[in-house]
């Protein structure tokens, strides 16, 4: 029964951990908490599914899997729930009071200029039980992960999405146990902290050799070698992060299974091949077993330094399903290695279903055994050396098409753009990235100890200074980003389904699948994209005037808001709205969409707005009388500060319709602006 799914063209080693991810996704697609039990009655709900499943395997074919569908589902909805309260933490509320935070930095963020510090907290001034950790934008000073600080910082709740359906840096925060973030208003100052010994000795270790790497190293490269050996992203050049992403390279700054495969592969080969080389030896065991040891420890130990991401405990996952299959004797690249990784991360994190690193890996990981499967079925071709060149530069190239046009489409959905020239960067760059930067880190993490690393580094530099021009390059040519507009989620979850149905089935399944990505571009295309942004701040951002082309009301407030709107509107990474409105002493007025629309200064111009415009948009509260006396359609500062940014839709016949950052995020516990839990 548990061979084959429906017509047999479906492996259940893959319908089995989809349907758990189905049964997450449509409980963070819920707009509001279920019952605090709710995880009971839909777990034993689950083991009676299962149960009969099983209990009338010999009986019948399609019932029992049915049946096993359907409590992989309800198992995932129950499980989500439990994730969600074994974390739950307390959130700060929004204050202008600074308050005193006591911790010890776990973790240093850059972005831009500015340094962001992951605090471990030991205790907030005020709050009797506070999150377990918050972030804080500070200047360190001569502090460094590990180290005990205290200062004083203006808290609040992480921020909303900036426009309605963007990112939400809450629902990371929540799981990750960040509670509050903020700004601080003091230089940090040494403190005593008790307990975290060893997780604090450790921080310091890790920091320690990022920073050697740095030191060693030119500062374009250097950044880039201490984020792939040891996860430390804050040394990276902003303009070298950018081009790797427009250039289809930025895979390589997040430790995932590209980087785990390299790091455990090369300790799998060579050990290998030297357990081969020792001819009793080799004779008495399989080599391969022991070498899959050797790397399964080395995969562990890279997992540690790295810090233990999400994605590098995604990518772990994956490599470890990998080795403990040629453990036991198994083809290591199969759908049914795939779907046990994907099981064993959704039970542990089943918040990663929604985010794109998931997605993308796991749909890569997908493609490649699937496109893995078919070339098995190939005679094999002369075995010379210049056979083996080429075929080494064909897998090169064919894996490079496979996983990218697997991540391709999930990457549009969740970034908005697509690197257009991304394969042929990659084929350039991989090959110098796969023999030699990463081959040269692990030598160098190994001979640091002993004070012997430069060779290795120096090495490693010459590797990621290709990578960069490679990137650089690539970038620079015409058209390298191709913008995408938003799409609804109800299109990436059609198109998701339809991916795996398709490059995980055969016969009607897969044709099956091919139609539902079809259908989930047409829903795409056919998205009904907003008219308009008001952002919280109270800009307005739309088509003014008779132009084509975006503008703003004001071009000097919510210029973060203003981007991603862009963005997600299928325009330009990096365009700017221009002024589009017309300003003098009382405030400003612009036309958009046949509509008149007034953005007074002040609550004296109210009146006059009121009486002339069809939309009046103030950056100040207005009072209830105010508001009911005016004409005009009104949006001001409270409702902005309650509900988040609004986006727009002009009607016909001068209806207006609007959605909420709130409305589409819901009332769910990462969603709280300041509640105790």
């Amino acid at each position: 029964m548990l061979a084959r799914l429906g017509w047999g063209d479906l492996p259940l080693s893959i319908a089995l951990p989809a349907a758990f991810g189905v049964g997450a996704v449509v409980y963070y697609a819920l707009p509001s908490e279920p019952h605090p039990w709710m995880w009971l009655p839909l777990s034993v709900a689950a083991t009676m599914c299962a149960g009969l499943a099983f209990a009338s395997a010999r009986r019948q074919r399609y019932w029992p899997i049915a049946l096993l569908i359907a409590a992989m589902s309800l198992a995932g909805f129950a499980r989500s729930d439990l994730r969600t309260a074994g974390v739950a933490h307390t959130v700060i509320a929004d204050s202008d009071r600074a308050r005193v935070v006591t911790g010890w930095i776990e973790q240093v963020q850059r972005s831009t200029s500015r340094e962001r510090l992951i605090i471990r907290v030991d205790a907030i001034e005020g709050i009797d039980i506070p999150p377990p950790r918050v972030r804080v934008t500070a200047s360190r000073g001569e502090f460094v992960p590990g180290d005990a600080i205290r200062l004083r910082a203006v808290l609040g709740p992480p921020p909303r999405p900036a426009v309605p359906g963007s990112y939400d840096s809450g629902f990371a925060a929540w799981f990750s146990g960040i509670g509050g973030t903020g700004f601080a208003v003091s230089r940090p100052e040494a403190a005593e902290v008790s307990g975290h010994g060893f997780a604090r000795g450790f921080a310091a270790w890790r920091w320690s050799i990022a920073e050697r790497i740095r030191a060693r190293m030119p500062e374009r490269t250097g950044g880039v070698a201490a984020a792939l050996l040891t996860g430390d992203r804050s040394g990276i050049d902003p303009d070298v992060a950018e081009s790797l992403r427009a250039s289809g390279l930025g895979h390589i700054l997040a430790i995932s299974g590209l980087h785990m495969a390299l790091m455990a592969g090369g300790v799998f080969f060579a050990a290998t091949w030297v357990i081969a080389r020792i001819e009793p030896l080799a004779r008495a065991i399989d080599p391969r077993k022991p070498a899959a040891i050797a790397a399964l420890l080395a995969a562990c130990a890279y997992l540690l330094l790295s810090g233990a991401a999400i994605p590098t405990q995604r990518a772990f996952v994956m490599t470890g399903a990998v080795l403990l299959g040629v453990l036991a004797g198994r083809r290591a690249a199969s759908m049914h290695m795939v779907g046990i990784a994907a099981l064993a991360v959704l039970v542990f994190q089943p918040e990663s279903v929604v985010t794109p690193g998931f997605q993308m890996s796991f749909a890569a990981a997908i493609a490649l055994v699937a496109a893995f499967n078919l070339a098995r079925r190939r005679p094999a071709g002369p075995r010379g050396l210049l056979s083996r060149f080429a075929g080494f530069w064909g897998a090169l190239a064919g894996s490079s098409l496979v996983a990218g046009s697997a991540t391709g489409g999930f990457a549009a959905f969740h970034f908005h753009r697509l690197a257009a020239y991304g394969f042929g960067a990659n084929l350039a760059a991989m090959p110098v990235f796969s023999l030699l930067v990463m081959p040269a880190g692990a030598i160098a993490l190994l001979l640091m100890p002993l004070g012997l690393d430069a060779p290795a580094l120096w090495a490693m530099d010459k590797g990621l200074s290709w990578v960069i021009a490679v990137a650089s390059f690539t970038e620079s040519l015409p058209g390298s980003l191709t913008p995408a507009a938003a799409a609804p989620g109800l299109a990436l979850a059609i198109y998701g389904a339809g991916f795996v149905f398709l490059a995980a089935g055969r016969g009607l399944i897969r044709l099956a699948g091919a139609a539902g990505m079809g259908l989930a571009l047409i829903i795409w295309a056919f998205a009904d994209q907003p008219d308009a942004l008001i952002t919280e701040g109270g800009v307005m951002i739309a088509r003014f005037g008779e132009a084509e082309t975006w503008s703003a009301s004001n071009t000097r407030r919510s210029r973060f808001a203003a981007h991603v709107f862009l963005e997600r509107s299928g325009e330009e990474r990096g365009q700017s709205p221009a002024s589009g409105v017309i300003c003098d002493y009382s405030g400003c007025m612009g036309r958009a969409s046949g509509r008149v629309i007034a953005f007074p200064d002040s609550p004296e111009f109210l009146s006059d707005d009121c009486r002339h415009a069809d939309l009046v948009v103030t950056r100040f509260p207005v009072r209830g009388t105010d508001r009911s006396a005016c004409q005009a359609r009104l949006i001001d500062a409270r409702q902005l500060n309650e509900s988040g940014a609004l986006a727009l839709w002009f009607g016909p016949d001068g209806r207006l319709g609007t959605q909420s950052v709130d409305a589409v995020r819901g009332e769910r516990p990462w969603t709280a602006r300041g509640d105790q839990l």
